[in-house]
């Protein structure tokens, strides 16, 4: 026997140290595999947070680039504005110079005309082929006189002194004649080109006047409506983002009332559960007592590999642990009776006597046990019908809220977007009111100078086109009388020679 328990004590040490080394080796090895874990867990953690300052770096990014966006769009915008402004300028400035050229190319050719030049010939003075004596005192009075009749200016004045003096022959004064006949004719046609440029440049400064005052009041309107608009898009957004916070908070505590609601029926559902299992525990325990034939025994305890080798040799079982919760019944749900505010019972009576069965009394009790169950059943049927009906609402609740929230959202980012188009549209119109004020201001300036320049022009254009019109004729009169033609005879000559 000594043997025995040597061997037997051997091998059990020699198991238990097999036991040790397997036990060291699993600590080693799940001590590593902590280890690794938690490196992991580290770098996953540290990998998180960069991720996470990344992604704030991106979402400023994302907004810079938007703004810039927003900055780069208005640009364009005012860019292509002012380009289709100069090419209007630089159309309207190509077609005035057409108009000009063709006004210069019309003139040349009406004067260059054949019929033209014939009727100049016919219609300006030229010097007879009748040739009368006349002294030479005589020819210098009546250029003098010829000259006189026309209104006074002071070239008219030299060639009246010319033609008093005497040592100026008669033609250094036709000369003079000649020359200021050019003079006066070129004088002429620079006024009738002056009064030709103020009318046309009249014109076009009045349209561009007209339409400038036109574009001014058009953009004030479109200012104004820019300022609505904003002030509306901003109602809107402010009303929309209200909107959205109250359903967010009417989600939270439509979700914190389903949760305590879910609560309430997950402790319901237990403490009902709890309460069938202890009174059927109780029935079956009064059967036991009073209607053995309707008791159910407890299942039998299942052994295990380990037990049946021990029984095997020759050893016993191990107690088994007396059921705990409430009265021996393994139900722990309402172990604590006290928690729920419920009081504890007082210490039952001592016993009158020796007891005798009621068995009378007891089918009552157990009758009385299955009406309670009952009525748990249908508390909890009940409950059930509830809480689904309540879940099916509040998926339905959370379905309608998300796609309000949605199209709240996708409204919000309309309005969000219609805002800066407004806002940059306000910006571009109130820079073009500004310039094109300015533009007005110099139109208005330029009109005021034509008026400086011109209205004394064409104030006395007819007078002085007049006045000219005598002194070519005068001093023609006086050319043909030194060139020896007497206008009292000639006159009567020439008309007698023509019907020759």
């Amino acid at each position: 026997m000594h043997d025995e328990m040597d061997a037997s004590l051997a091998e059990a040490t020699s198991a238990e140290n097999a036991a040790i080394s397997a036990f060291n080796a699993l600590v080693a090895a799940k001590t590593k595999e902590i280890n690794a874990l938690t490196k992991a867990i580290e770098s996953k953690m540290t990998r998180s947070g960069e991720l996470a300052v990344k992604i704030v770096q991106m979402k400023n990014d994302l907004g810079d680039t938007e703004e810039a966006l927003v900055e780069d769009q208005a640009f364009l915008k005012d860019l292509e504005k002012n380009c289709a402004t100069k090419k209007a300028e630089w159309a309207e400035i190509v077609n005035t110079r057409n108009e000009e050229l063709l006004a210069l190319a019309d003139t040349i050719k009406v004067l260059n005309d054949d019929d033209a030049l014939e009727l100049f010939k016919r219609a300006l003075p030229s010097a007879s082929f009748v040739q009368i004596k006349i002294s030479s005192v005589s020819t210098r009075a009546l250029a003098l006189a010829a000259i006189r009749k026309a209104s006074r200016s002071p070239q008219l004045d030299f060639i009246a002194l010319a033609i008093q003096g005497k040592k100026i022959g008669f033609g250094k004064v036709i000369s003079m004649i000649d020359e200021m006949v050019t003079t006066l004719k070129k004088e002429q046609t620079d006024d009738d080109h002056k009064k030709e440029y103020c009318a046309a440049q009249f014109d076009q400064a009045d349209d561009k006047k007209k339409g400038l005052e036109r574009a001014v009041s058009d953009l004030e309107t479109a200012i104004e409506d820019a300022k609505e608009g904003i002030a509306s898009s901003k109602a809107d957004i402010e009303a929309l983002e209200d909107g959205i916070k109250a359903l967010d908070k009417s989600v939270s505590e439509a979700t914190s009332q389903r949760k305590e609601e879910n609560e309430d029926f997950t402790e319901l559902m237990a403490s009902d559960t709890a309460a069938k299992e202890i009174l059927g525990f109780a029935k079956n325990r009064l059967n036991k007592f009073y209607n053995p034939t309707m008791y159910k025994a407890p299942p039998k305890r299942e052994l295990s590999d380990e037990d049946r080798a021990t029984l095997a040799a020759g050893g016993t079982l191990a107690p088994t642990a007396a059921p705990g919760g409430i009265a021996g019944t393994g139900v722990t749900v309402l172990a604590s009776v006290s928690e729920h505010g419920v009081a504890k019972p007082a210490p039952p009576p001592e016993a009158p006597g020796a007891y005798k069965k009621k068995s009378g009394e007891s089918g009552g009790v157990i009758a009385m046990i299955d009406l309670i169950v009952k009525d748990l059943d249908k508390e909890m049927t009940v409950a059930k019908t509830e809480e689904k009906d309540s879940q099916a609402d509040y998926e339905t609740m959370m379905k309608d809220s998300a796609s309000k929230r949605a199209d709240d959202s996708k409204a919000l980012a309309n309005k969000q977007q219609t805002l800066a188009d407004l806002q940059a549209s306000l910006g571009a119109s109130t820079e073009d009111k500004a310039s094109t004020t300015k533009e007005l201001a110099a139109t208005h300036q330029y009109i005021q100078s034509l008026h400086n320049e011109c209205d004394w022009l064409i104030q006395y254009f007819d007078v002085r086109k007049e006045a000219r019109t005598s002194e070519i004729d005068a001093l023609g009169k006086a050319k043909a009388v030194l060139n020896g033609a007497d206008f009292s005879l000639v006159q009567t000559a020439s008309k007698k020679f023509l019907s020759a």
